[in-house]
């Protein structure tokens, strides 16, 4: 327990308790925590739901104005620091540590399930199927990584050229002065970081869980059920330990570069043996759809009910609010590990390759997997939209059922899954350890397993209280505050980056008010 010494207790010792707090709640009274996790979350979806909606949107525009002026220079280091890992390698593991597990287990089961039930045009007709998939693109497009590039930018700017210590709360220095970066202030930002990390996480960790038995389902006949997921939790999660403690050059590094290469040719296959001419058409159509109407899009809030009247809920709420604080929940953790791997990058550099070249590879995964479900159940065999509002998890399984030599990919696509898992949780596990032990860079192994089986705990919890509605309201309700704190990101980034171009009498007196701070300290 030698890690107990390094800790930031302010920050460990009260986000463990609320996190043993509430597995113990959810596992000693699962339905009367079920209900109240409903409660909360219809109220933030009928109060707050046009706030999220509003300022995910202003969060792209801020990356735009950061890649395309006059910070765009600036780097996130020394001025002669270079970046660590490839350009391939950087990205790799930042897209398996943010996207990929979720992207694999909604690109069908999202478009489908619009197909079957949309809140809007005719079911299973041929505009709805564009509609679908414009919708699906639209959740996984620009505004998750607006999220990300925000956070992880933050805090490498304030961590790789600043010298502050790796923590959410060190991005608020120009507010809090730097002697107070160990104030309640500060340590409440972290504690927040830390259960929005845990709640984020959790819930991708249980649709991942989800999509393994369904796989093992489809593979060996295992049946699908609580108990069953709950047992991969276990396994999955001593595997993501066992990769977390191996540190981020070996372990995530390793598996990240695998992960790619394993998308790659689960592209490539259902590209070539899948409707091909059908998959690049609705590719291409679907983004421009995208394209054209993501101002429309962002700033929908169904302020009259068409959607909930047709859909029969708050489709807007369970739908685009519940990504948007998915990813926002996801941003401590996917934006401490981005900025983690991300020294001696430009801000364009990291915004251009956080935002765009990500987007890109989600939506050709997208176009290709969701529009080879489309195709086979408006032409082909059928049976897919059916079988999704049975159960989602059979999505991916079912579809590649259709394809020659799908079953083979099947067990690939399983194998990805469980990669996938192990990177997302691997990877919040550095981060959550990083934020708990005081910004340190290289976490305590013992701090990093702690951690792994709280996530673990935690997700099997909301898996066996109320499934895919649990998990989803997890996340909505944990990414409220962080949500807020993002704004306060956005006002210290730019505090901090005006100083680059301030002129150098200022910076002179900037120092000196520093330097009589400190020595009141």
């Amino acid at each position: 327990m030698d890690f107990l010494k390094r800790l930031d207790k302010r920050v460990f010792y009260p986000s463990a308790l609320i996190c043993l707090v509430f597995i113990l709640w959810m596992a000693a009274m699962p339905e009367a925590a079920g209900k109240s996790i409903n409660a909360a979350l219809n109220f933030i979806n009928t109060t707050f739901g046009w706030l999220y909606l509003l300022l995910v949107s202003i969060f792209v525009l801020v990356c735009f104005i950061l890649a395309f002026g006059k910070y765009g220079k600036i780097k996130l280091g020394k001025d002669d620091d270079e970046p660590e890992y490839s350009t391939f390698s950087w990205f790799a593991m930042l897209f398996s540590a943010a996207m990929g597990i979720g992207l694999i287990f909604w690109s069908i089961a999202e478009p489908m399930s619009y197909l079957v039930a949309p809140p809007v045009g005719e079911p299973n007709t041929a505009a709805t199927a564009q509609w679908s998939l414009r919708q699906t693109i639209f959740h996984w497009g620009l505004h998750p990584w607006s999220v990300y590039a925000i956070t992880g930018m933050a805090l490498a700017y304030a961590g790789f050229r600043k010298d502050l210590p790796a923590r959410i709360s060190s991005i608020f220095e120009p507010v809090l002065g730097r002697n107070n970066l160990d104030g309640g202030w500060a340590k409440a930002i972290d504690v927040f970081a830390v259960i929005a990390s845990i709640a984020g996480v959790a819930t991708s960790l249980g649709f991942g869980a989800m999509q393994i038995n369904g796989g093992l389902n489809y593979l060996a006949g295992i049946p699908v059920n609580n108990s069953v997921t709950v047992v991969i939790i276990a396994v999955v999660t001593c595997l993501f330990i066992i990769s977390a403690v191996t540190g981020i050059k070996r372990g995530i590094l390793w598996l990240s570069n695998i992960n790619m290469s394993l998308m790659g040719i689960m592209m490539v296959f259902l590209l070539v043996a899948g409707p091909t001419l059908y998959i690049l058409n609705s590719i291409v159509s679907a983004t421009g759809d995208y394209l054209q109407n993501i101002a429309w899009l962002s700033f929908y809030a169904d302020p009259n009910g068409v959607y909930a009247k047709q859909a029969g809920y708050d489709w807007v709420g369970g739908w685009t609010v519940f990504y948007w604080a998915w990813w926002i929940s996801w941003g401590p953790f996917v934006g401490g590990f981005i900025a983690r791997i991300s020294k001696g990058r430009t801000v364009r550099e990291f915004v251009l390759g956080v935002l765009i070249a990500p987007v890109l590879l989600s939506i050709l995964w997208l176009g290709i997997f969701g529009s080879t479900a489309i195709h086979i159940d408006l032409f082909g065999a059928g049976g897919i939209g059916e079988a999704v509002s049975k159960d989602m998890t059979s999505a991916l399984f079912i579809t590649l059922s259709n394809i020659p030599g799908g079953h083979v990919f099947a067990i690939v696509a399983t194998a990805l899954i469980a990669t996938f898992f192990i990177t997302s949780a691997d990877s919040a596990t550095f981060c959550i350890g990083m934020y708990s032990s005081g910004g340190s860079l290289e976490p305590d192994n013992g701090l990093k397993v702690f951690w792994g089986v709280i996530e673990g705990a935690v997700t099997a919890a909301l898996v066996a209280s109320g499934g895919i509605a649990a998990l989803k309201a997890s996340s909505i309700l944990s990414a409220f505050p962080f949500m807020l704190i993002i704004c306060g990101i956005i006002y210290c980034m730019f505090k901090s980056f005006n100083e680059e171009f301030a002129p150098p009498k200022k910076l002179a007196k900037d120092a000196l008010l520093a330097n009589r701070e400190a020595a009141r300290g």
